[in-house]
Order: C-alpha cells, then structure tokens, then sequence
C-alpha cells in the first residue's frame, strides 16, 4: 500500500503547486503608473498643452479618463484620450491660468481591471500666446458648459493601435496551465514505475 500513498501525495502536491501557478499569473499580471508629465509636485513655467501618464504595460483603449482642474476647480481637460503605446494623454483648454492643478487619471489596464489615480503640479504663470489670449476670458462661468473629463472612445487612439481595445489573450495563463499538466503527466508515470516496480519486488519476494 505503500505506494499508492506516495502516488496520492505526488498528485495532491501537483495538484496545489498547479493551483497556486494559476493564481500568481493573472494577480502579477496588473498594470501600474510609473511616471506622469508634469511630474508629481512638480513646478512648470505655464500650464502644459497635455498631461500624460507612463505605464508598464499599455492600457486598453476603452475606460480611459481624466480629470485636469484648477484650484477653483474649473475643469481644464479637453478631447477624447489619446493612448499611445504605454502612454494615456489628455489635452488642456487653451487659456488656463496659473496656480496650482490636480488630474485625476482612470485606465483600464491591459488585464481588464481598472487603475486609477491622482497627481498635482503647480504653473507659474498663465498660458500665453494668441491662443491664450483670446480665450482667457472665456474661461468657465456660472451657468457656462463646462467640458467633462476627457474620455476616451472608440477609435480616439492613435491608428496604430487600432484594435487594442479587445482584451488581451493572458498566454502566461496558458505557460503556467501547460507546465502544470506536464508534470502531472512527469508524476503520473513515475508513480506507475514505481508501483511496477513494487509488484515485481512483491513477486521476487513470494
């Protein structure tokens, strides 16, 4: 009987190890932000025509917002969001003025779960230019349209990225599936050897 139990426990341990490998892959596979344009706490001469947040791993192209408001807090974001590779864009209003900004991001991360957060730079001066000039008067007013946070749309990426809004295959999934059935298999016929092996003792000792 004694090997019979040792098969049992081989399968058991196969059994767990597979488990725990299927479990590690999609919880190691979640994306996180590892910089953003401005940086954190960071101080700019005059509000930027964009901010932008780098990530890990590219971000899928649905789900994606962003929030840019001033420290009255006029909404300042504009347009759709624009992501290109690993990076999530969002286009200012002409116009804004000096002080202190907080954008608000929110992504869908390329293993479907969504990521959120939060960063804050301060300009030094208003944005200049034409531009700016014939829009700074026009900026937010009670009762006014004030343009939402950006969202993203089908289509708003980069024509590259045509096509990134569908889930990705999670092949680590598959890597970690097809290592634990082989060596299920590897322990199965060691198990079956050595179960041969013991019959044949069991016999030479009858």
């Amino acid at each position: 009987m004694r090997p019979f139990r040792r098969f049992r426990a081989l399968l058991l341990g196969a059994a767990v190890l597979a488990a725990s490998l299927g479990l590690a892959g999609p919880a190691a596979a979640h994306d996180a932000a590892e910089s953003s344009s401005p940086a954190q706490g960071s101080s700019v001469p005059v509000p930027p025509q964009q901010v932008s947040v780098t990530f890990n791993n590219k971000p899928l192209g649905l789900g994606a917002s962003f929030s840019v408001k001033d420290g009255s807090g006029a909404e300042w974001a504009e347009g759709p969001v624009e992501i290109l590779d690993n990076v999530a864009s969002q286009k200012l209003r002409a116009g804004a003025p000096a002080g202190g900004y907080t954008v608000a991001w929110r992504v869908v991360s390329s293993d479907s779960h969504p990521i959120e957060g939060t960063f804050t730079f301060t300009a030094a001066a208003a944005a200049g230019g034409a531009a700016g000039a014939a829009t700074g008067s026009a900026g937010p007013t009670a009762g006014g349209d004030v343009p939402g946070m950006g969202t993203a749309q089908p289509g708003a990426t980069a024509a590259s990225e045509a096509g990134s809004s569908a889930e990705p295959f999670q092949w680590s999934i598959v890597i970690f599936a097809i290592a634990a059935v082989g060596l299920l298999v590897a322990l199965a016929v060691i198990a079956r050897r050595r179960l041969a092996n013991g019959g044949d003792e069991n016999d030479a000792e009858e």
